[in-house]
C-alpha cells in the first residue's frame, strides 16, 4: 500500500511501514492531486478531509492523530465506505497537566490560595475527568457539569451549568458541536460569560469556538473577569491578537502536545488501521520513547527541599509561561504573518514529557507534598 502522512506526526513512518511505502509530506501539501494515489492518509487537525480532498482518489482509510473530528467530513467518509480512526483520550493527560501548570501560575501571579478556591469543570470526559482528579489533589472545591453524562448515568455530581457560575475558576473540556440540545458552539457567549462570578477566571483548552471571542474581550476589558488562560482560538491559525494581549496565558493550541500524548495518538490510529486491514499489531513505540532525551534544563529526576514549591517541580516538566512568551511575539508581527507564526509554533513545538516520567526525591516530613505529587502521577522517592 501507499501511505501518505503528515511529516510532523511523531513516529508515523515507523508505525505504518509494515503496510507499505510511507511518504511524509508537509501539512500544507495535502491536496487532491498529491494524495489521489494513496491508500491511506494520516493527517493532523489543520487538514480538512472532505470531498474536495478525496474526490476520485484511491484512499481507503483516513487517520487523524487528534481527539477532535471537526476537520473531518465523517458523513462523506461513510458514504464512500472509507475507514476512519481518530485518537480520543490520547492526549487527555497532557491537557490536564497543562491546566495544573496554569493554575499554579495563576496562584503565584494573583496571590490565589487554590485550596480555598472553587473550580467548575465543564465536560467530564477523558480530559475533564483527569482535571477533576488533579484539581481535587490541589485541594480545590470541584463542581462538575456534563449534561449528556448526567442523562446517561443520573450521577448527582453533575450539576446544571448555572450552578458553576459562582465558581472562582471555570475550565472547559467539551467537543465543538453546532446543533442538538448539547450544542457547544459559543456555549460561553456574552450572556454566559457575564453570568460568571465577577473577578473569576476562564480557562479554555477545548475548541476556540466554544467561547465567543468578542464577548470574552469585553469581559476582560471591563474587569468582569480577572483574567483568562486560552490555548484554543476562533479562526485558527488567524487568531484575534487583541484577545491574546488581554489574557494572562495564551498558547498556540498545544495543551495536548506532550510527546507522550502524541505517541499515544499515532499508536491508537495505527492499531485501528491494523484492525481495518486485518494486519497483525507489530509496532511498539515504548523503546523509542525511552531513548528520547529531554532538551535543555528538563530533568527526569529532581531533588526538592523544604523551600521548593509545587510550581517549581511542575516547571521542571513544563514551564507554561515559556509557551506564552513565544506566543506573545505574534502580536508584534503584521497581520499577514501571524497565522504562519501560529502554525510554526505548533509545528516546531519542543519535547515535553508528562509528569509520570519524572522521579521526585523528597524528605519524609514532606508527606503532604508527596500525596499531591503522587496524585499528579509523579514517581516519588522518599529520602532518609
Amino acid at each position: 500500500m501507499k501511505i501518505i502522512a503528515d511529516k510532523n506526526i511523531h513516529f508515523v513512518d515507523q508505525a505504518f511501514k509494515q503496510f507499505g511505502d510511507v511518504e511524509l509530506i508537509p501539512t500544507t501539501e495535502f491536496k487532491n492531486d498529491v494524495i489521489k494515489n494513496a491508500d491511506v492518509i494520516i493527517v493532523r487537525s489543520e487538514v480538512k478531509v472532505n470531498q474536495k480532498l478525496l474526490d476520485g482518489s484511491n484512499v481507503k482509510f483516513v487517520g487523524t492523530s487528534t481527539i477532535g473530528t471537526d476537520h473531518i467530513d465523517l458523513n462523506y467518509l461513510q458514504k464512500q465506505n472509507i475507514g476512519f480512526a481518530n485518537a480520543p483520550g490520547s492526549n487527555s493527560n497532557s491537557v490536564a497537566e497543562y491546566v495544573v501548570a496554569a493554575l499554579l501560575e495563576l496562584q503565584e501571579k494573583y496571590d490565589i490560595d487554590l485550596n480555598k478556591k472553587s473550580i467548575g469543570v465543564v465536560g467530564i470526559g477523558n480530559c475533564g475527568s483527569k482535571v477533576v482528579k488533579y484539581t481535587k489533589a490541589l485541594g480545590m472545591n470541584v463542581v462538575q457539569n456534563d449534561p449528556p453524562l448526567k442523562r446517561l448515568t443520573g450521577n448527582p455530581n453533575f450539576v446544571p451549568l448555572d450552578e458553576l457560575m459562582n465558581c472562582d475558576i471555570i475550565t472547559l473540556h467539551v467537543p465543538l458541536t453546532y446543533d442538538g440540545e448539547d450544542r457547544t458552539y459559543h456555549l460561553f457567549d456574552r450572556s454566559r460569560i457575564f453570568k460568571m462570578k465577577s473577578g473569576s477566571i476562564l480557562i479554555n483548552t477545548s475548541r476556540g469556538a466554544v467561547v465567543e471571542t468578542t464577548a470574552l474581550k469585553d469581559a476582560l476589558s471591563s474587569g468582569h473577569l480577572l483574567t483568562a488562560v486560552i490555548d484554543v482560538w476562533e479562526n485558527e491559525p488567524n487568531i484575534d491578537s487583541e484577545l491574546l494581549e488581554k489574557v494572562f496565558i495564551g498558547t498556540p493550541h498545544i495543551a495536548g502536545y506532550s510527546l507522550d500524548g502524541k505517541v499515544n495518538a499515532i499508536k491508537m490510529v495505527y492499531q485501528a488501521a491494523c484492525k481495518y486491514f486485518n494486519q497483525k499489531i507489530i509496532w511498539d513505540p515504548s523503546p523509542e520513547l525511552q531513548k528520547t532525551k529531554w532538551l535543555g534544563r528538563l530533568k527526569s529526576e529532581v531533588v526538592v527541599d523544604i523551600k521548593t514549591s509545587l510550581n517549581q517541580i511542575i516547571k521542571n516538566n513544563y514551564d507554561i509561561l515559556e509557551d506564552h512568551e513565544k506566543m506573545e511575539m505574534l502580536c508584534k508581527l503584521p497581520k499577514s504573518q501571524q497565522g504562519l507564526y501560529f502554525m510554526t509554533l505548533r509545528t516546531n513545538y519542543p519535547i515535553r514529557r508528562e509528569f509520570f516520567n519524572t522521579n521526585v526525591r523528597i524528605r519524609k516530613e514532606q508527606s503532604e507534598l508527596k500525596n499531591i505529587l503522587e496524585a499528579l502521577n509523579f514517581k516519588v522517592v522518599m529520602l532518609d
